[in-house]
């Protein structure tokens, strides 16, 4: 089986799951085809430095969430939501108009999820590392890991202002600097121009990261609080044309709430 439509099956019981018990239920590492061999183990340099993509520049992937299309990124019982904060995150179950589907860029988490997945490309010549996602807006983030601090006074965007560094076998991203434009997941979890973001991605084996990020935003939450999802490596699939159609709206996407017969199982979810 092609892993691309393993990945959506995995995503679509996921997502059957969710909606059986009414909790966040994630796909692990270990939910593949059981006929396949056990991932190797995590490629590295001569010098023992984790290879966040490919083991040779010839080698080309993507890394693609193991996660259900819906699944909130941290329970929402378990979010210290301020009460303007809930009362927003509970409307956009009902109103999913989320700005990805209209072609917005969003920073943090939700950049990683979407069935195309995103490419990282460490140039560590120039000190920087880019994360390219394909779905949406088809749009790039800069990670800076020469050392710099954040700007005092960064211009509000969508990406923010990414500064990074390695610990051991986990790339540390601190992020700061954003709008209120888009969301940081698809639940639609609100944010404010206080966001202050730590994203951990950790190579456990050659197919598998660990996703884990920590949120603190003092306008929208009464403490931090950490979610996180996995990324499956996808070996051999490249960066593709997505055009994303400006005032689309993809209303079929975006009405009805959980009760809704709206299909969002699709492949083609942006």
């Amino acid at each position: 089986m092609p892993a691309r439509q393993r990945l959506i099956l995995i995503a679509a019981a996921a997502l059957l799951a969710t909606s059986l018990s009414g909790e966040w239920v994630a796909a692990q590492p270990r939910d593949r085809d059981p006929n396949l061999p056990p991932p190797g183990p995590v490629p590295r340099t001569a010098d023992g430095k984790v290879i966040i993509a490919g083991v040779t520049p010839d080698e080309k992937g993507v890394w693609e969430p193991l996660f259900g299309i819906l699944n909130p990124i941290a329970s929402a019982d378990e979010v210290p939501f301020k009460p303007w904060a809930r009362a927003l995150y509970d409307a956009r179950q009902i109103h999913e108009l989320e700005p990805h589907a209209r072609c917005k860029a969003s920073g943090i988490s939700r950049q990683f999820l979407t069935p195309y997945g995103v490419e990282i490309l460490e140039l560590a010549e120039l000190k920087r590392l880019y994360i390219f996602d394909i779905g949406g807006p088809h749009t790039f983030r800069t990670v800076y890991m020469d050392g710099r601090s954040h700007p005092k006074n960064p211009t509000p965007t969508n990406y923010g202002h990414s500064i990074g560094w390695w610990e051991g076998d986990t790339l540390v991203i601190d992020s700061v600097g954003f709008n209120e434009d888009f969301w940081f997941e698809r639940r639609g979890l609100p944010h404010t121009e206080q966001l202050h973001t730590i994203e951990r991605l950790t190579r456990v084996d050659a197919e598998t990261i660990e996703y884990r990020a920590t949120f603190e935003d003092p306008g929208a939450y009464t403490a931090p609080w950490t979610g996180g999802f996995n990324l499956n490596w996808e070996e051999g699939t490249e960066l593709f044309e997505y055009i994303c159609q400006e005032a689309n709206y993809a209303h079929e996407l975006m009405v009805g709430g959980e009760a809704s017969s709206v299909d969002r199982s699709s492949p083609i979810v942006p």
